[in-house]
């Protein structure tokens, strides 16, 4: 079943017809020869870089869908997959002359060409979020894709190299994920070797050569060992068994270099092996031959058959040290295993009567699961950034294995943790989740969950995610279900705030903020900026995007002009600040920004301000409230207009620590830290980092990261380190 480089391509649309014959039973060959002239025309007189009439390029995808044995409407799509991209074609031509599915699935493979991007990274993240969309809907989709791009890739030497490098990292990170993760073995594995060959070539062709070199060598051991496996199936099973060898293909022998840091003459297992039975019992008895032969190598043995992967790869694999004392890998399946072993999804595809409909079947409902799953968690991703990479982590491999109270079997990537663990059984788990028992005891949230633990996850009413436990996650279910709880969390309090600003400013000027909603110039505001809903543009005054008073003037134009003593513009939100009570101040919170509870408030990094500092406070654009030190060199050029009074919280020195940076400057004497240490910790000051260099002149300068709680705390201990022989100075420092 493994595909040769060259294999399933046609070079005419009757070879074409000739492969779906071959699969499907009477295939309306009229209709699809019909597509390939519509195609055809539509590129005439279009050119690939190698020479070739384009309409080659179409004919090769859907050559490697036939292969897939896809049904007629999906060979049909890889005809037609590039016309409405590049060609004066529309979708609503292809749907007129070949029925919606196939525009769909068309739709679903063309680039977005209209929209404007930031960045290459950003134009591809939209692109693949696109694909992954109508995959949703229709699998079918993201096998056309797989088939253009590894076409594509097969001919990527007649690229300029730039290109070759950036397509083929592409197909690495994208592609090659994809395909393993639908299963698809063979395309995985020519993706991976073809991208290594353009992205790393000189790697690659010197892996080749050394390959090269002991290709005698390596077939007959290849062949002394199926001889002697062989051998022993004979005598002892009833059913003989299919056995084969093949070196692993190129880049995973890279890639065990590259982990290992070894060279190609330091890796024993090049070569696995693979066996072939009929049923599943025959997979075991015939592992329990290959052990009784040769002896496997501890950690090394697999049974995906009991517990198969999430793509539904089903196999034994076991390590053994076989003749010569060579390590060996050994796979073990039966017929039906290898089928979705190679063709993965595809393999469980089905015919309706005149191979005109396809359908799934329902041995592949958990592989299309996934997919649903995958569509659902990213979505709502914000960006494109954010969901290329949460999309790429979802790809690789899951390597961990446990288990549930109840003794079901759940897979996760390697570093996944109770956090994990409890947003895969339900979202409201994950939320409320406080920490896990594993093995019967109890660990944090952080723990890294191993092979075959049995998780139980600890909840708790008043829990709720925190930003924090993005760094302590690993499946992008987890992430994207906490980005979301925290969004909307930030949304309520934007809300709140932005409702209060607005409400104020309104009064301000005699106005009623519910008659202004139904005002056209407030209409008309709204829609200039992209707010779909008054609750929309309460929010983005609170995120500090638009000022109250903006709202005012908008809705009211005459309404500056006609009170007395009233500010315009900006100028406006120091007053609505200062006119709000501050009785409902924020008890955890270390600012009181003039009584609103609970702001969006940010210490800025420049100056670090501390409790007892001289503070300002600045409304920003996305980061809501910023504080800086009244000084802060930083500060004193933005715009005065969005500045807001604020004051520290009086318990803030009490209940809240803040990092302070020191510069102490000292002559260079041995012991000289271990008196600064002793002095910070007579005080009880936590030391968070140190640096010290030496200069030429003999003095030593020492930056300390402390944890302080007021300025007053901070005087006394610079007081103490100053009064310290051999100290000649001892600053705080600012980034301004």
């Amino acid at each position: 079943m493994d595909l040769k480089s060259k294999e399933f391509i046609p070079d005419t649309i009757e070879q074409l017809c000739l492969m779906v014959e071959g699969y499907q039973n009477k295939p309306d060959t009229a209709w699809l020869k019909t597509v390939f002239e519509f195609s055809k025309k539509a590129h005439e007189g279009q050119f690939r870089r190698s020479g070739q009439a384009y309409i080659s390029h179409p004919l090769g995808v859907a050559g490697l869908l036939a292969h897939l044995k896809l049904d007629l409407e999906t060979v049909a799509t890889g005809l037609l997959h590039d016309t409405v991209e590049d060609t004066p074609v529309t979708l609503e031509d292809v749907r007129t002359h070949f029925g919606l599915p196939v525009a769909q699935m068309v739709d679903g493979v063309t680039k977005i060409s209209k929209m404007k991007f930031r960045h290459t990274h950003e134009k591809q993240g939209e692109n693949i979020r696109k694909m992954i969309l109508a995959m949703g809907k229709d699998i079918r989709v993201v096998l056309v894709k797989l088939a253009d791009r590894l076409h594509n890739m097969r001919t990527l030497g007649h690229m300029p190299f730039e290109k070759q490098s950036r397509i083929a990292q592409e197909t690495l990170d994208i592609y090659a994920p994809l395909a393993s993760r639908l299963g698809i073995n063979w395309l995985k594995v020519e993706l991976e070797d073809l991208s290594f060959r353009f992205s790393n070539p000189e790697a690659y062709y010197d892996l080749v050569q050394k390959i090269q070199k002991k290709k005698k060598e390596r077939e007959s051991f290849i062949d002394d060992t199926v001889s002697v496996i062989g051998k022993i199936f004979k005598s002892q099973m009833k059913n003989q068994p299919e056995v084969y060898g093949r070196p692993k293909h190129l880049f995973s022998i890279y890639k065990k270099m590259e982990n290992s840091g070894i060279e190609y003459e330091q890796v024993y297992d090049v070569l696995a092996f693979r066996i072939i039975v009929g049923t599943v019992s025959e997979c075991y008895e015939a592992l329990g031959h290959i052990h009784s032969l040769w002896k496997p190598i501890p950690g090394r043995f697999k049974d995906y058959i009991a517990m198969p992967k999430a793509n539904n790869y089903q196999s034994l694999h076991t390590t053994v040290i076989g003749p010569g004392g060579q390590r060996i890998e050994i796979q073990i399946r039966n017929n039906e295993m290898h089928l979705v072993a190679e063709q993965g999804i595809a393999a469980h595809w089905t015919y309706k009567e005149g191979g005109r409909k396809g359908s799934i079947t329902a041995k592949a409902i958990e592989q299309f699961n996934w997919v649903r799953e995958i569509v659902s968690t990213h979505q709502d991703s914000e960006s494109a950034d954010a969901f290329l990479e949460d999309f790429k982590s979802d790809l690789f491999d899951s390597e961990i294995y446990v288990f549930t109270p109840k003794g079901e079997v759940k897979e996760f990537p390697e570093g996944a943790t109770p956090i994990d663990f409890a947003y895969s059984i339900h979202t409201e788990v994950g939320q409320r989740c406080t920490g896990a028992k594993v093995n019967g005891k109890g660990v944090p949230l952080k723990y890294q969950l191993k092979n075959g633990d049995f998780v139980e996850i600890l909840t708790s009413k008043t829990q709720v995610p925190s930003k924090d436990w993005l760094k302590n996650c690993v499946t992008s279910r987890a992430r994207t279900k906490i980005r979301s709880f925290v969004k909307e969390e930030e949304r309520k309090k934007a809300l709140t705030l932005g409702h209060s600003l607005v409400e104020k400013a309104f009064r301000k000027y005699g106005r009623s903020y519910n008659k202004a909603q139904k005002t056209e110039g407030l209409l008309a505001f709204m829609k200039e900026r992209g707010c779909n809903s008054f609750e929309d543009l309460q929010a983005q005054v609170g995120y500090g995007k638009i000022v109250a008073p903006s709202l005012v003037e908008a809705a009211y134009p005459d309404a500056v002009a006609e009170t007395p003593g009233a500010e315009s513009g900006d100028n406006i939100i120091t007053k609505v600040f200062k006119s709000l009570s501050k009785s409902t101040a924020s008890k955890n919170s270390m600012v009181v920004v003039d009584g609103i509870d609970d702001i969006w408030v940010h210490f800025a990094k420049c100056c670090s301000p501390i409790p007892g500092d001289s503070i300002n406070g600045y409304v920003t654009r996305g980061r809501g409230i910023v504080i800086h030190t009244a000084h802060c060199q930083k500060a004193l050029l933005m715009d005065s207009a969005r500045q807001v009074d604020v004051d520290w919280h009086s318990k803030a020195s009490v209940t809240s620590s803040r990092v302070v940076k020191l510069k102490i400057i000292t002559t260079d004497n041995q012991g000289m830290l271990v008196r600064l240490s002793e002095v910070l910790h007579s005080r009880g000051i936590n030391i968070l980092n140190v640096q010290i260099r030496a200069t030429k002149d003999r003095k030593a300068i020492c930056h300390f990261d402390l944890s302080i709680k007021n300025t007053s705390e901070l005087s006394r201990v610079m007081q103490d380190i100053q009064s310290l022989p051999d100290v000649i100075g001892v600053n705080r420092v600012h980034q301004s």
